[in-house]
């Protein structure tokens, strides 16, 4: 420390925010799960209490059954086709890398609130783009976002539609990378370009298919803006997600325990899936 003073004294003021703003939050969230903690009234010490009626509620569980559905659902796709889009602008000229680079990745930088609101017309009763189209073929309307069966598949075909233009610049970004000496020899060896990508490039890309797959479950599970601006985890829980439900707890019903709680399970869910994909990934390549 005495040599690198100088490099902590810079990095001192984010250390600084880091631990007011995101490490003493978490700790009092964890403090806070073992209380009854309310604005307006004493606070109590209830310890595993507000864990037993996190685990025996049926919101939660509804909450968790539909997060899991659809981080099962776009995960998979979202990762996939950002393979096979990289793949084919990768083998494109350097201009039209850059403009479908560019295309690909402005969704990303686009606020989830603007890109919900366009969706949420879209998906209206009464004058939504799709149910418009489907009155040219002679189609009844479809209340998307209205009806238990549909809202969340509502949902997941949006978040699957939006193109993962992370995904597609790390993949691009570890394509160069991988050295033309590999392709030489495939290709001597009479391998065709199908068999190059199964045999080479997918495997080399293993290290960036894992960071992604962990990146996008983690983001699956904190899905929130499409929910509370869409649909309110409605109707009914058809479309409630954990963070939502965690949301409303805290900010609704003002249970600041239950919900610390709740935000507690989720690290420990986000937890133990991200640490099984990271060894199953890794253990395939």
């Amino acid at each position: 420390m005495r040599k690198n003073y100088a490099a902590y004294l810079f990095l001192l003021p984010k250390l600084i925010l880091f631990t007011l703003f995101i490490a003493i939050p978490v700790v009092w969230a964890f403090v806070l799960s073992f209380e009854e903690y309310r604005i307006m009234d004493a606070n109590n010490w209830v310890w595993f209490d507000n864990y037993k009626k996190v685990f025996e509620s049926d919101a939660f569980k509804q909450a968790l059954l539909n997060t899991t559905i659809y981080t099962v659902v776009t995960v998979p796709f979202n990762v996939i086709t950002a393979l096979i889009a990289a793949t084919l602008i990768h083998s494109l000229g350097k201009f039209a890398q850059n403009f479908f680079r560019a295309a690909f990745y402005l969704p990303t930088v686009t606020s989830m609130v603007i890109i919900a609101m366009v969706w949420r017309w879209m998906y209206n009763y009464e004058f939504g783009l799709f149910n418009h189209v489907m009155g040219w073929f002679g189609m009844e309307p479809i209340n998307w976002l209205g009806q238990t069966n549909s809202a969340l598949w509502a949902i997941i075909i949006m978040q699957m539609l939006i193109p993962f233009g992370v995904g597609i610049i790390l993949y691009m970004a570890s394509m160069s990378s991988i050295s033309d000496s590999l392709y030489e020899a495939a290709t001597i060896d009479g391998a065709n370009a199908f068999q190059k990508w199964i045999k080479i490039t997918i495997p080399m890309l293993t290290p960036s298919t894992v960071y992604l797959t962990l990146l996008s479950t983690i983001g699956s599970f904190q899905v929130f803006t499409q929910i509370i601006l869409m649909t309110g985890g409605g109707p009914g829980y058809a479309t409630e997600t954990l963070v939502h439900l965690i949301y409303k707890t805290g900010f609704r019903d003002f249970e600041f325990g239950l919900a610390a709680a709740q935000s507690v399970v989720l690290f420990f869910i986000i937890f133990i899936i991200s640490v099984l994909q990271y060894k199953v990934l890794n253990r395939k390549s």
